[in-house]
């Protein structure tokens, strides 16, 4: 089984390929109206799930630890149903899906702020408690 932390590298391989091509296609066709569902997909998509797979192969404790995994389904149910969601609300087909995905937007940083707090960052063999 996979770590955590390259479960969540991968993900934002693949959320940031998307990214890419879709940018181009936007570039190609002259049309960047959805920029703004682009950009969340580059930012939560590669960026913040980056980010959380270098925390949790940094610490690898909390990389172990349930919170983890549920970190990562919320995480990445936030970049699936926030980006579609954008493109929604812009093209006048609806916002729910933009609102249900900015709440778990929000709750993936929250959950990230109780793992940094439950855990710290580990250096060596002892952890260091979030200051």
């Amino acid at each position: 089984m996979r770590s955590i932390s390259t479960v969540f590298f991968i993900t934002a391989a693949v959320f940031a390929l998307a990214g890419m091509a879709w940018g181009i296609q936007m570039s190609a066709s002259h049309d960047h109206s959805l920029s703004p569902a682009h950009g969340h997909l580059n930012l939560i998509g590669f960026v913040a799930m980056s980010v959380f797979g270098t925390y949790y192969a940094l610490s690898p404790r909390a990389a172990e630890s349930g919170l983890a995994k549920v970190h990562y389904l919320v995480a990445t149910a936030s970049v699936v149903v926030l980006v579609p969601g954008i493109v929604f609300a812009i093209t006048d087909r609806g916002e729910i899906l933009a609102q249900i995905g900015s709440v778990l937007a929000v709750l993936t940083m929250a959950l990230f702020l109780v793992v940094v707090l439950r855990h710290g960052i580990e250096r060596g063999s002892r952890a260091v408690a979030a200051e």
